[in-house]
């Protein structure tokens, strides 16, 4: 679930996948996560997903919001692929994003880690949210991990 923090115009995006009590995997992107990225994320994902068949004969159920960018003719085109990984993406009914859980870890977030503070840029904005994540974390007693892209 994607989950967007403006500052003036310019906004740093989240993407989070969260297993209550076990884990925390996030990516930040500058401005907002465009197709090209979204599957990027998605992908590293799948992967994982793929070695958690392979190991233990689960699938991996990943539940998003209706949003364009997670129901895009490109992301579409992805779903058989990642399916095949173990990979399952639920779509929650529209209009109903209170249903997920992620939703809380996102006030949480902005209510307790970044609220009331002033950046003067999108990087101190990122480091906030990475620190806030990291507080979330410890205090959860739960695994964090960001996914990092790959600049080159």
């Amino acid at each position: 679930m994607e989950q967007t923090l403006k500052r003036y115009g310019r906004r740093i995006s989240i993407l989070g996948l969260w297993q209550p009590g076990q884990g925390f995997e996030y990516a930040l992107a500058q401005g907002g996560f465009k197709g090209d990225s979204y599957l990027e994320v998605m992908d590293w994902v799948a992967q994982k997903a793929a070695q958690t068949l392979a190991e233990t004969g689960r699938i991996t159920v990943v539940v998003q919001d209706n949003g364009s960018l997670h129901k895009s003719r490109l992301v579409q085109q992805q779903w058989s692929r990642w399916q095949e990984q173990g990979l399952f993406i639920f779509f929650l009914p529209p209009y109903c994003s209170e249903m997920n859980p992620i939703e809380t870890q996102w006030r949480q977030l902005k209510g307790h880690e970044i609220a009331g503070r002033m950046f003067d840029n999108e990087y101190d904005l990122a480091m906030a949210v990475i620190d806030g994540m990291e507080a979330r974390s410890t205090a959860g007693g739960y695994a964090l991990k960001r996914f990092i892209f790959n600049c080159t």
